[in-house]
């Protein structure tokens, strides 16, 4: 008789995967890209996960596979000639479906309709030659068998909804004629058509002016509270973070290096390459007479990522730990506090002496 264990599985069996229980689950994804020059690590091992209703920033500088960790999600990397060479591994679970292992077509039925993107650039990610209008109709017809009078409706009603004003003209507008902030507007109202219940958000705010900034988060903020979507907002920039997220996951060379309540890791961050972000974000709401503190040295390539902890090269503190083990040994994630993980091999007694001497009082 086989014995079994207690999942079920027989002893020695891989234990089936078994479906989480918050909307979004990430877990130990990788995305990896073969090169003429290597192979390009540029999501390593990343795990998170997402309930409706609520909004996870992930931050990092450019390099840190914020980007591909989204594209990863949404399916993209498995599109055209990429897909051939892209090698992903781990599991992707949205509403109980796992998508990495999901048949490409599969992915297609739910982009749009139970998941979509807002991109950075809406003048590239939008189509010049078709009419704003008539490319939320499709993206609404894709997943709903209505004419296209229904459709166009829905489309009118929907760029409404975003703020754009006079919609019923401006439906017939081509995506140049839009200035860069009602060209975001409308790619929001092309992800929303459908209703997702994830809505993925790639820099939305980069290239607009902080006035219209202000006006795409609140938007953002506003829709989201009336679908009861689930958000992820991909950015660099700390001040939309502290305006949007719940929570804040922090990359770095592929990796989580920091992740927990948004509230926790700006008040009491855990890793110094978080230290580093928030030093180098201008403060408005008091008066400081220290300059910004930029973090020293460039990214890693993902090419050849540096052995034992990723940021030692720029981190001020790597020699502190004892045996040369910030250079040899990769840090894991270690529960600092209530849903709040940092993965750094300084003690807790010195991260806590470091930021309360040294980081919060030039903050």
């Amino acid at each position: 008789m086989t014995e079994l264990s207690k999942t079920g599985a027989a002893v020695g069996e891989p234990t089936p995967a078994k479906a989480p229980e918050a909307f979004l689950e990430v877990r130990d994804l990788k995305v990896h890209f073969p090169t003429d020059d290597g192979l390009v690590k540029s999501v390593d091992g990343l795990s998170f996960s997402l309930e409706k209703g609520r909004t996870l920033a992930i931050v990092g500088e450019s390099g840190s596979g914020k980007s591909v960790t989204s594209q990863a999600i949404m399916g993209l990397h498995r599109l055209g000639t990429r897909g051939k060479n892209v090698r992903m591994s781990g599991e992707i679970w949205l509403d109980g479906k796992e998508l990495v292992s999901a048949a490409p077509d599969e992915v297609r039925k739910l982009r749009g309709r139970e998941m979509a993107m807002i991109f950075q650039d809406p003048l590239s990610a939008m189509h010049p030659y078709y009419k704003v209008g008539d490319q939320i109709v499709e993206a609404y017809r894709v997943h709903h068998k209505v004419s296209k009078k229904v459709a166009r409706a829905r489309a009118i009603e929907m760029l409404d909804r975003v703020g754009i004003p006079e919609p019923a003209k401006r439906v017939d507008g081509y995506p140049h004629e839009f200035s860069g902030g009602m060209r975001q507007r409308a790619m929001i109202a092309m992800a929303l058509v459908n209703n997702p219940e994830l809505l993925i958000a790639d820099e939305p705010t980069t290239a607009l002016d902080v006035t219209v900034q202000a006006q795409i988060l609140d938007l953002i903020r506003d829709l989201q509270k009336e679908f009861g979507s689930a958000v992820i907002m991909i950015t660099h920039d700390l001040g939309v973070v502290a305006e949007i997220a719940d929570d804040v996951l922090v990359m770095y060379g592929g990796r989580c290096v920091e992740r927990g309540p948004a509230d926790e890791v700006f008040d009491k961050p855990q890793h110094p390459y978080t230290w580093g972000l928030l030093g180098s974000m201008p403060r408005i709401d008091r008066e400081t007479s220290e300059r910004l503190i930029p973090v020293k040295g460039s990214p890693p390539s993902l090419i050849n990522v540096p052995s034992g902890c990723a940021f030692h090269p720029r981190c001020p503190y790597a020699d502190i730990p004892k045996g040369n083990v910030t250079r040899t040994v990769r840090p894991e994630l270690e529960l600092v506090s209530t849903g709040h993980w940092s993965a750094c091999h300084l003690s807790a007694e010195d991260r806590q002496r470091i930021w309360t001497e040294e980081i919060a009082p030039k903050l």
